[in-house]
């Protein structure tokens, strides 16, 4: 059975890039993997500082999409990369999100978010669900030991 999660799920709520797991990452520390994400849009370091200084989550995705016209024009191409890399080092630097990881077995893995067809599965499950993926992946990984 499918490990279903997002922001306010009831269960592995903790796999969101909302979640309160904060990383380091590219010489910085950032409070959630969903601000590095978002500060990652940007090639200006006064826009992905602004962005990794913001107080909530939704905040630092607020500001991405205020500005969206200022993005890198090279995003779609990266973009995949970018959130593995965040993702990845959100469950190396904390054990208690590779334990969870780890007890959910080979089950797939969906972001059920219902406006999100491409990181998550979307209303209808039709999405990608690419940030499940990348979850699986990571996961497959840790079994492997190729995690710190």
């Amino acid at each position: 059975m499918a490990i279903r999660f997002f922001s306010q799920s009831e269960t592995h709520r903790e796999f969101s890039n909302f979640a309160p797991f904060p990383i380091d990452l590219d010489g910085e520390h950032w409070s959630t993997t969903e601000h590095y994400y978002q500060a990652q849009k940007f090639t200006d370091p006064e826009m992905q500082s602004k962005i990794r200084e913001a107080k909530k989550p939704i905040i630092a995705k607020n500001l991405a999409d205020k500005y969206r016209g200022r993005m890198r024009p090279d995003w779609d191409a990266v973009k995949d990369e970018v959130m593995y890399r965040a993702v990845r080092r959100k469950f190396e630097l904390h054990p208690v999100l590779q334990e969870l990881l780890l007890a959910s077995g080979d089950e797939p893995i969906v972001e059920s978010a219902p406006n999100d067809y491409y990181w998550g599965e979307g209303r209808d499950g039709t999405g990608q669900n690419k940030l499940g993926k990348i979850i699986e992946r990571i996961r497959a990984e840790l079994c492997n030991g190729e995690l710190l």
